[in-house]
């Protein structure tokens, strides 16, 4: 293991930018709120080994060979992060390990339930790569490390030549060449306005019945790209900055995200989770802006809905977590975002001896809060009312470290690159007095940032 500190001007997009064009290179992005959830970003490009499945194939590709299997995902994933983890501390979060997706039709390996929706945009469901040799931006005391493990290689070599490289880079000038432009895209949904409340008052009707308490309904909207999805996600992080955000190339394809939402993290043996419930748009004016958020914090509605869903994260971290140490450390916390406002709570509990970050996601994933409560039932109900299959959507994507800490997101505000075509969904948590019209229009408030990025 070797970390050391270097000096750059340079900020962590132009970082990424050197790397860009590596095979397979992430930035995990927090661009913003430094004090708090985005104190780091993650820079990594050319992983030792692939894993990647789709259905029940899992390829994994070791020094260029590839070995398929076929099983349980979830299952290999553990398999395979026992291989290589390792025991070691740090002051830095994360220093090398795995980084990727869980794409949201996993939940397919942990729970029994139809899959009845169409794949038309065929991504592998899971999506890691083990990276040793990372770029560590820390936000808060504005310093840039690198970091490896020495898993194939020798991890000072590794941090001289990644040095390097931004030396040489810097001496020649990084500069990152994306202008807005006005290239309209024009956007095709999965639903009509008219199916989505459809669908909506039926997902009431389970409700009335007493099938769930709520459940989350999205819409899919797609159309063809006019820009390079770097460029896409150069402008989307000035757009709509978050804490969460990333940009991920995947072999086939480009992931292009800025959530604000945490789906979980393990970090010194304390598992957290962060579930949103509530949205109001961001005012036209000073005046609408302060009624927006007061109206939010003063709605029983959302609170309720949030409540609903702190009650099933706390069961599902009970499945891991040490007898009694389960505890809500905030419940209602109002956070802004340039578009929207969002009701947010933390849970957090103490992980038992006998699990790991495996565990914690074969007990929690998909998070609840864009499923539904109970969990299960909603997500079969997803399924029979959405017609497309969410694919990474409402997932996740984070690191695992191989010392057995981990922060993964929720796939919210995130867009598919794939094949020239940009794929998008949004949606939000349906109850009993949900207004259809309101829920409507909702969606497209979460959808605002995307649009305003895909359309510039």
């Amino acid at each position: 293991m070797h970390i050391e500190e270097i000096k750059t001007t340079l900020d962590s997009f132009q970082l990424y930018s050197i790397f860009k064009d590596d095979e397979y290179s992430f930035f995990l992005d927090s661009g913003m709120d430094s004090e708090k959830l985005g104190k780091y970003s993650f820079i990594g490009f050319n992983p030792s080994v692939i894993f990647k499945s789709k259905n029940d194939r899992i390829d994994i590709i070791e020094e260029g060979t590839t070995n398929t299997f076929y099983g349980n995902v979830i299952e290999q994933l553990k398999e395979i992060f026992n291989k290589y983890k390792r025991q070691y501390t740090s002051e830095l979060p994360f220093i090398g390990g795995f980084v990727g997706y869980l794409g949201y039709d996993l939940c397919h390996h942990i729970e029994k339930l139809p899959r009845t929706a169409i794949d038309d945009v065929d991504i592998p469901d899971c999506f890691f790569g083990l990276y040793d040799g990372v770029i560590i931006v820390d936000h808060r005391k504005e310093k840039v490390f690198i970091a490896a493990l020495g898993i194939n290689k020798d991890a000072k070599d590794i941090v001289k030549e990644i040095a390097n490289n931004i030396s040489e880079a810097e001496e020649k000038g990084v500069v990152i060449d994306i202008v807005k432009k006005d290239n309209p895209i024009e956007l095709k949904c999965n639903f009509t306005k008219d199916s989505y409340i459809k669908a909506l008052n039926k997902l009431k009707e389970y409700i009335r019945a007493g099938d769930i308490y709520q459940a989350n309904l999205t819409q899919r909207f797609e159309g063809t790209m006019k820009q390079s999805p770097y460029e896409l996600y150069g402008k989307l992080r000035k757009i709509n900055p978050a804490p969460f955000a990333s940009f991920i190339d995947f072999g086939e394809g480009h992931i292009v995200s800025s959530s604000p939402e945490r789906f979980i993290q393990v970090k010194d043996n304390i598992i957290e989770t962060r579930p949103i419930k509530g949205t109001r748009p961001r005012g036209k004016t000073a005046q609408e802006d302060l009624e927006n958020r007061n109206d939010l914090l003063s709605s029983e509605k959302d609170k309720a809905e949030l409540l609903m869903i702190v009650d099933l994260e706390r069961n599902d971290l009970g499945r891991v977590a040490k007898t009694g140490t389960v505890e809500v450390t905030e419940l209602f916390h109002l956070e802004e975002y340039s578009t929207v406002y969002h009701l947010v709570s933390t849970i957090q509990a103490e992980m038992r001896e006998d699990s790991d970050v495996i565990d914690c996601i074969a007990s929690t994933f998909p998070g609840g809060s864009i499923t539904g409560a109970p969990k299960i039932r909603a997500m079969e109900i997803i399924d029979e009312l959405e017609p497309t299959q969410r694919n990474i959507y409402t997932g996740s994507i984070g690191y695992i470290g191989l010392n057995g800490e981990m922060d993964l997101n929720i796939v919210i505000r995130t867009i598919v690159c794939k094949d020239n075509k940009a794929y998008f969904q949004v949606g939000g948590g349906i109850v009993w007095d949900s207004d259809p019209q309101l829920e409507y229009e909702e969606t497209f408030h979460k959808a605002k940032a995307l649009m305003e990025a895909l359309n510039s």
